[in-house]
């Protein structure tokens, strides 16, 4: 299944407020130190073992800037690197690659640090359970980070509020409980995908009883989600969710649950290591 990058109209406006951002009336240092036509060659380089996502927006972050830029890309989104690998090189006007570097490091950083916890979530769960992202993104970025979690190896869940019905604590305070929430759910017929959380075991018999095609089971213990399972019997899709560390992964790929919804994905995910080395060119 290929990574289906997001296409450049979902990001360009967002690099040029970016940029507009940083650069604000202008970039002073580059223009008194960096003489006007000078060109140069920067080299993104990996400084620690990563997964690369993001080096379309990197190279449109340069574009804005010089759009006659050459952008070589060494290894592509999804590739996994180690520290003193070249991922890229960008041969342009010497201060629209310093005035564009901050910028484009931010947004690269960013999304290669969530493909790279991804990677660890999905080698962890060595293939016996589906890691899925959550809708715990950064506003007007989720695209982007899902995107991410995709080069990752992982698996998106919703992508917005119309993709499915997920019928959380809130929700069946206000419907009046599990029963009547999950029915009126699969009542409304919109042939959305219909799922539940449930906090304990007996809020799963209720779910059961009533249809639910697909359960989350929130914050259980290994030992419940065990008799989670059990008590399911394949009635259901099964997907666990709170409490989800890396270390435990492993041991969650053992329950028999089909699913496991990890928000650290794209809330948490420390920037990956990768700096930018420009020379003369």
């Amino acid at each position: 299944m290929g990574l289906n990058p997001p296409g450049r109209d979902a990001y360009a406006g967002l690099i040029q407020a970016a940029l507009a951002e940083d650069i604000g009336e202008g970039d002073v240092t580059s223009t008194v130190t960096i003489a006007q036509g000078l060109r140069a060659r920067g080299t993104l380089l990996a400084k620690s073992p990563l997964v690369v996502a993001g080096l379309d927006l990197a190279s449109e972050t340069f574009r804005q800037l010089d759009p006659a830029i050459v952008f070589e890309v060494r290894w592509g989104d999804g590739a996994h690197v180690q520290p003193g690998d070249v991922i890229a090189t960008v041969t342009g006007q010497g201060r629209a690659l310093l005035t564009a570097e901050r910028t484009a490091l931010n947004i690269l950083q960013r999304l290669s640090g969530i493909a790279t916890l991804t990677s660890r979530f999905v080698t962890a769960a060595a293939g016996r359970i589906t890691v899925l992202d959550t809708r715990k993104t950064t506003p007007g970025w989720r695209h982007l980070e899902k995107y991410a979690v995709r080069c990752g190896g992982g698996t998106n869940h919703r992508q917005r509020l119309d993709d499915g019905v997920l019928i959380k604590d809130n929700h069946k305070q206000l419907a009046g409980g599990i029963r009547p929430a999950v029915e009126a759910a699969l009542r409304a017929g919109h042939g959305l995908p219909v799922e539940v959380e449930v906090e304990n075991l007996e809020e799963l018999d209720e779910a059961l009883s009533a249809g639910a095609p697909r359960i989350l089971l929130d914050n259980f213990t290994t030992y419940d989600i065990r008799l989670a399972v059990e008590r399911i019997a394949g009635r259901a899709r099964v997907e666990i969710s709170g409490g989800v560390t890396l270390e435990r992964v492993p041991e969650l790929g053992t329950t028999g649950a089909d699913f496991v919804s990890v928000g650290a994905l794209t809330h948490s995910a420390p920037a990956a290591d990768i700096s930018f080395e420009v020379e003369a060119a």
